[in-house]
């Protein structure tokens, strides 16, 4: 599933160490557009915690997982994120640097200045 949502709270980095050793998780409150916005907390788990973008006022597009499960007679469901990224901003594009405008490449072998 995907969301595209507004950053609006980060709660505090929970940390510890399990038989598979050390994790990290870090729960994000987002506010959905539209109309009628909902709060929706997604949970966010080791390399994908990307403090860059975990911004409160950030649009980001989130994919995630929807799981539920049963403990002592109640269903507890969670939401977790496996990609995060900024909204309208592709991968590539937010790991590249380039202004995003072509390059000119010039052939000046006759040192005219022309590009041909």
């Amino acid at each position: 599933m995907q969301l595209k949502a507004k950053v609006i709270q980060l709660l505090p980095l929970q940390s510890g160490t399990s038989k598979n050793g050390e994790w990290k998780k870090q729960d994000v409150i987002f506010e959905t557009e539209g109309q009628y916005p909902k709060k929706v907390c997604v949970s966010i788990w080791g390399d994908k915690i990307n403090p860059n973008i975990l911004k409160p006022g950030n649009v980001l597009s989130v994919d995630f997982d929807v799981e539920s499960r049963e403990y002592n007679g109640k269903w507890y469901t969670d939401l977790k994120a496996y990609k995060i990224d900024l909204a309208g901003v592709s991968t590539s594009e937010s790991n590249n640097n380039d202004s995003g405008n072509p390059h000119t490449f010039i052939n000046d072998e006759d040192g005219d200045g022309l590009p041909f």
